[in-house]
């Protein structure tokens, strides 16, 4: 009998147990790709098909650093802002209101005094009973970019880190602003082709949005078994904000596979080494070096960094960067043991109630390191 490998046997383990339906993982290290691997089925309700290396995710908050946070990188390298520029210089709609003058990097940091969440997409259905088409067109953007100019900041400004939604859809949207394109174009044209990421992409809704090209051909994990849509949801985003917006949004919205995110990691940690590509390596280092100034927050810029518990476990050094998504996903890079990990599940299927992956995450990435750095 042929004894599994133990990180496989550990996905499994977590398939057996309910932590997900189904996973894929993939590690590299020092630029090699030393382990791919899936497990479990895309719905365990009615057995359908088995996960492989190649099937797509919902992201869910991979998006804030896959797309946003990249973007905005690469606008910075062109000159088209600065750390520094208040949010209301590029969405002028903000003028006058409490987060107007809060600045990209405090929205990059979870700073800027906005509440984590609101569920905005409760008003955009009521406005779609009245105006059909109103989701997810560019009045509803419109609408939810009006609503956060009447959030009432929550804490002070720069005193605390909270980590906001709200922050991230106003970032996607500078992003269209200085871009003058709609965020899913720029980065694809600007970031994913160049990388060659693929298949990674938003999905948008509508009569214009057809599954996005690279994703076409591969198999989509579902999420939940939505109360709010009637419906088990796959192809189309997970978050409920994302999606009243037309499911192109700087904190959600994005799916792929694995080796698409491992493209993306890849520029980042090259930047991080000093290699020089599509990022800028001392703009890379700022974006993933923890930020000063904002007291008990372990975030960089849009990145956040290990702090005990972390869900990178307890073998990445103080330097890595790393980010998590809601649907059962995460991406974690040491850039001194040239170690990235990504690990992609359906973890909301068929329930979000479902909160397994909280424990199984910092294990699986200590085995990890166990198994082939024998930290």
């Amino acid at each position: 009998m042929v004894t599994p490998h133990p990180i496989q046997a550990a996905l499994q383990a977590a398939v057996d147990d309910g932590t997900f339906p189904g996973a894929v993982l993939a590690v590299r290290l020092r630029g090699t790709l030393v382990y791919e691997g899936a497990v479990g089925r895309l719905s365990p309700q009615i057995p359908g098909e088995g996960v492989t290396i190649h099937t797509c995710y919902d992201l869910a908050s991979l998006t804030k650093v896959l797309a946003t946070t990249t973007a905005l990188l690469l606008l910075m390298q062109r000159g088209k802002l600065t750390l520094d520029d208040r949010i209301d210089r590029i969405l002028i709609e903000l003028q006058g209101s409490a987060v107007g003058s809060a600045t990209l990097r405090q929205l990059l940091t979870h700073s800027s005094g906005l509440p984590g969440w609101r569920p905005y997409y409760e008003r955009l259905v009521l406005l779609d009973a009245v105006w059909s088409g109103f989701q997810g067109a560019s009045s509803a953007r419109e609408a939810v970019l009006g609503y956060i100019a009447q959030e009432e900041l929550i804490y002070e400004r720069g005193s605390r880190s909270l980590y906001s939604d709200l922050g991230f859809m106003l970032l996607g949207w500078a992003v269209e602003r200085l871009a003058g394109e709609s965020l899913d174009q720029f980065c694809n044209s600007q970031i994913y082709r160049s990388l060659e990421a693929q298949p990674l992409a938003y999905i948008p809704r509508g009569s214009q949005a057809m599954p996005a090209a690279s994703l076409e051909s591969h198999a989509i994990a579902p999420t939940e078994d939505d109360p709010w849509r009637g419906r088990t949801l796959c192809g189309e985003v997970h978050d409920e904000n994302a999606f009243a917006l037309g499911g192109v949004a700087g904190h959600a919205g994005l799916f792929g596979g694995a080796r698409a995110v491992l493209a993306v990691a890849k520029a980042w940690m090259d930047g991080r080494r000093g290699k020089t590509g599509l990022l800028r390596p001392e703009l890379v280092t700022l974006f993933t070096t923890r930020q000063q100034g904002v007291p008990n927050a372990s975030w960089a810029l849009g990145w956040d960094t290990p702090s005990a518990p972390s869900s990178s476990g307890t073998r990445f050094t103080p330097e890595s960067f790393g980010h998590l998504g809601y649907t059962g996903t995460s991406l974690w890079i040491d850039p001194v043991k040239e170690l990235e990990v990504v690990l992609l599940s359906n973890r909301v299927h068929p329930t979000r109630k479902n909160e397994r992956i909280k424990t199984f995450r910092p294990l699986i990435h200590d085995l990890i390191c166990r198994e082939f750095l024998g930290d």
